[in-house]
């Protein structure tokens, strides 16, 4: 039997954490804490750091509770969060470091923290490494996180036509790439 708390819509949910029912928002977390973290594992490679841009994300729900739209749907604006989450991460590590991410060692990094899996999976997520961040955000989105195109759109504020061509695209850069690193 299903807990009453499940049948309760997200929007509901978080229209209520707007309202000052903050404590309400620990069922967003129960829903959506793996989702995301997922999500932000795939774009950074790093569990750790993935758990912890996941609690940001929820602490951000709180803090931006004010932002969200009633009528709006809930999954499109977390995952906007998670994504901005992960963005200002990017940013603030690009400032230390003073250059861009060398995507060949993150590929080789990936590689080496993924000895168990096999040759596929590691080619395949070399593969990913390789494509543009935008890319393998929409990937991740539609393919690891299920997402639908329409949902993806109003994550990424464009529309439905625009996201499907940009899926294709980075579909077949992945294929491009996983078939070189085939060849070896």
């Amino acid at each position: 039997m299903k807990n009453t708390s499940e049948l309760i819509p997200d929007e509901q949910i978080m229209e209520a954490v707007k309202n000052g029912e903050l404590q309400q928002a620990s069922l967003l977390f129960d829903r959506y804490n793996k989702r995301i973290f997922n999500f932000l594992r795939q774009l950074t490679n790093d569990s750790m750091l993935a758990e912890d841009l996941a609690q940001n994300v929820f602490l951000r729900l709180i803090k931006y509770r004010n932002s969200y739209r009633d009528g709006n749907r809930f999954q499109p604006w977390i995952y906007q969060m998670a994504r901005n989450v992960f963005a200002d991460h990017y940013q603030s590590v690009k400032n230390k470091m003073g250059s861009h991410v060398d995507v060949e060692k993150m590929s080789e990094h990936i590689s080496d923290t993924e000895e168990n899996h096999d040759e596929q999976e590691q080619l395949l997520h070399r593969s990913l490494a390789r494509l543009s961040d935008e890319q393998r955000e929409l990937l991740v989105l539609t393919r690891f996180q299920h997402l639908k195109y329409e949902e993806v759109a109003a994550i990424m504020n464009t529309t439905v036509a625009n996201i499907k061509v940009k899926v294709h695209r980075a579909i077949g850069k992945l294929r491009e790439h996983y078939f070189e690193l085939e060849k070896g």
